[in-house]
């Protein structure tokens, strides 16, 4: 091991020296721009190894908060909106510079540099290593194309370093993920939040991502509040995991780990969520979210994160992968996922699943979609379908999909504005509403739509919503339900019944004017269904229809050619929806509470994917049957076609709905809401925060 170490200590030392040589300026090897883009590029890496050295000789426990402030300020500096205009990050200023030949492979390769910073806070010497080595391959090839014959190297030349790197350096990179996903020992971040002095609030700079107000006032408020108020809130999200197993016949006691994903600056509530958990015999888990070519690339965050330098920027890069992907390089990484799997496999098999902070209250974002951006064509697309679907057989494999659970919960951020306080008072009593109460009211809604064939959603107000749901006819009326009865266990706050509707059968329009999906905005969002399946779709975001459309494949469809409506469900959290209105918030909601506050309609997978087989049963006692649809059933004998790996959800607000009624055999009608008020006998009490606004 030593001998290893050395080995990565002599190439990082050596990389970083000529990385110090071509930031120096002084070569002058290549024609002026592409010498100014590796100059800037090196410089940008040797900040970052200089961030390494002050890392290493304990500069975070001497510099003061303003240093560390400023330290990471400059590493993200480059990619800040108001410097990006002018970055080689950005795809149209790299097109500009260097057109069509090298536009995207310099913005992808100078993309990668920014995903240095982290490991050298975690004194990771090996990724950092790897990726100035990547810099400098692709430096010398330019520099000998120059020095030769004065031309420009092949482009393809170029692009095959960046594919092989990404093949080369898969099996470590996925391994390291999985290790920090299933593996509750050795992992640095839970080092930070479990040992950390969480007064003094330097420590949220030790992570090494981007920090704003956002975190440093999060962390600051959470250390105002009462202790015992904070206890709740972590005690809370560890209570919704544990309950979540029993309300689904799970057994919470053959695991041994939960996987922790938090904002950085709520650590202290996690303490007390990792606290209850090891009281049950369960350690924790944490893995950094996804920024890099390597890694793969998130506009949504899938582990701990902080605010992004520029949502912008994750937006652009994206797609990044496309530059490279194609079927071999698919089936290598699926074939490293599947051995760093088997490396963990004990661990995985003991590894409960997620229990994850949503947040709310970042900046509005409205994306801008750039020609020049890397993006998948239409058979890249099959792959990258292809291969999530593969992806996520192996892990349920090996993370048992039967066995496993999760919770989520939802906070709001300072960034959300001068109400801040307020706000996050009012959040965290909706966090801890009763559950059994709402149990108990919500019954008189699933009783009432068990009653029928298929219900019929209309809006008003401009909404332009007209569906009918098919529902799936119950084996035994008296033993089984449709609709799950669902309070505050896995899902935080209360509540909701939902189904998975019989595709065939469902259809129409369904529209929401406003919406945040996924962390993005959409504008007048129109989904059309026949027989349950998506046939045509648009919104109002981009000046065209095909940017529009383009818009929706890529981030609500995930480039499949169309999705089943996987879930129907009606929210009761009236309260929450008060909330959203009264603070005017609506638009800022993550689905986790929008989803509560209306009607809404998943497309993708159903609630119970690769969980189907499983027995679960209402407070009332009644089997929930509809836990599949025409495509989950086909899990067993073609597994392919069975799920999407996606689900989104679409909520319509109260204010814009018009009616639901659910319609019984011969035709009666029995109206659940009308006007955006629940009019069902025993469902009054949800009113009256809307009465009241």
């Amino acid at each position: 091991m030593n001998e290893e170490l050395d080995f990565i200590k002599e190439r990082y030392e050596l990389a970083r020296e000529r990385i110090r040589m071509i930031a120096s300026g002084s070569e002058g090897a290549l024609s002026e721009k592409y010498d100014a883009f590796f100059t800037a590029a090196a410089s940008y890496a040797l900040q970052i190894t200089d961030a390494y050295e002050f890392v290493e000789k304990g500069g975070l426990s001497t510099a003061s908060l303003e240093e560390l402030k400023t330290l990471n300020h400059s590493l993200y500096e480059s990619l800040l909106p108001e410097n990006y205009e002018t970055c080689y990050a950005n795809p149209d200023y790299a097109h500009e510079l260097f057109g069509k030949q090298f536009d995207r492979i310099l913005c992808v390769l100078y993309s990668e540099i920014p995903s240095m910073i982290p490991y050298a806070f975690m004194q990771q010497l090996d990724p950092l290593t790897i990726r100035m080595e990547l810099l400098l391959q692709c430096y010398g090839i330019f520099r000998s194309a120059w020095q030769e014959d004065q031309i420009l190297p092949d482009p393809e030349e170029i692009r095959s370093v960046l594919y092989y790197f990404v093949f080369d350096y898969a099996e470590d990179a996925i391994q390291a993920t999985i290790k920090s996903q299933v593996h509750p020992e050795g992992n640095f971040a839970l080092d930070i939040l479990q040992h950390a002095d969480l007064n003094d609030l330097r420590y949220l700079f030790h992570y090494g991502t981007y920090i704003t107000d956002n975190e440093i006032r999060s962390a600051q408020y959470l250390t105002e509040l009462p202790e015992e108020t904070v206890r709740q809130m972590g005690y809370t999200l560890a209570e919704g995991y544990i309950t979540g197993f029993a309300a689904c016949g799970k057994d919470i006691s053959i695991k041994k780990s939960g996987e922790l994903i938090y904002w950085i600056g709520f650590e202290r509530m996690f303490r007390y969520t990792a606290e209850r958990l090891a009281q049950i015999g369960m350690g924790v888990t944490a893995r950094r979210s996804p920024a890099s070519l390597l890694d793969g690339r998130l506009v949504s965050p899938a582990g701990y994160a902080s605010t992004s330098p520029n949502r912008q920027f994750d937006f652009d890069h994206e797609e990044d992968m496309a530059l490279i992907f194609d079927k071999k390089l698919m089936n290598h990484r699926n074939e490293c996922l599947q051995n760093a799997f088997e490396c963990y496999k004990e661990d995985a098999k003991l590894h409960g699943g997620p229990l994850v902070l949503d947040i709310f209250g970042e900046e509005d974002f409205e994306p801008v979609q750039k020609e020049a951006a890397c993006s998948y064509n239409e058979s890249q697309q099959e792959l990258v379908v292809e291969s999530r679907s593969k992806r996520a057989e192996i892990t349920s494999s090996y993370i048992i999909g039967k066995e496993r659970s999760f919770t989520v919960v939802a906070y709001p951020l300072p960034g959300i504005g001068e109400q801040y306080d307020a706000i996050f008072r009012e959040t965290l009593k909706i966090n801890t509403m009763d559950s059994k109460h709402y149990a108990g009211i919500q019954q008189h809604i699933v009783d009432t739509l068990d009653k029928a064939d298929y219900v019929r959603v209309k809006g008003q107000n401009g909404n332009l919503t007209d569906l009918v749901i098919n529902l799936q006819e119950k084996p035994d009326p008296e033993k089984d339900t449709c609709f799950e009865n669902c309070v505050a266990d896995v899902n935080i706050p209360v509540g909701e019944v939902f189904t998975s509707p019989e595709l065939k059968g469902t259809d129409g329009v369904l529209f929401v004017s406003h919406v945040f999906l996924n962390g993005l905005e959409y504008f007048d969002l129109k989904i059309t269904f026949k027989d349950g399946c998506i046939t045509d779709y648009g919104c109002s975001n981009f000046g065209s229809t095909e940017e529009n459309r383009k818009y929706i494949e890529d981030h609500i469809l995930f480039h499949h050619k169309t999705l089943p409506m996987g879930e129907f469900a009606i929210g009761t959290n009236t309260a929450a929806f008060a909330m959203t209105e009264r603070f005017g918030i609506g638009s800022k909601m993550p689905i986790l509470i929008a989803e509560k506050t209306g009607p809404h309609f998943a497309v993708g997978d159903t609630c119970y994917v690769r969980d189907e087989d499983n027995v679960s049963y209402n407070p009332d006692g009644k089997r929930i049957f509809a836990r599949e649809n025409d495509f989950s059933r086909q899990r067993k004998t073609d597994p392919a076609k069975a799920y999407f790996n996606c689900h989104t959800d679409i909520t319509i607000p109260y204010g814009e709905l018009g009616e639901i009624v659910a319609v019984c055999p011969g035709g009666t009608e029995l109206p659940i809401i009308q006007n955006g008020r629940f009019v069902v006998p025993g469902t009054e009490e949800l009113n009256i925060p809307l009465d009241e606004m």
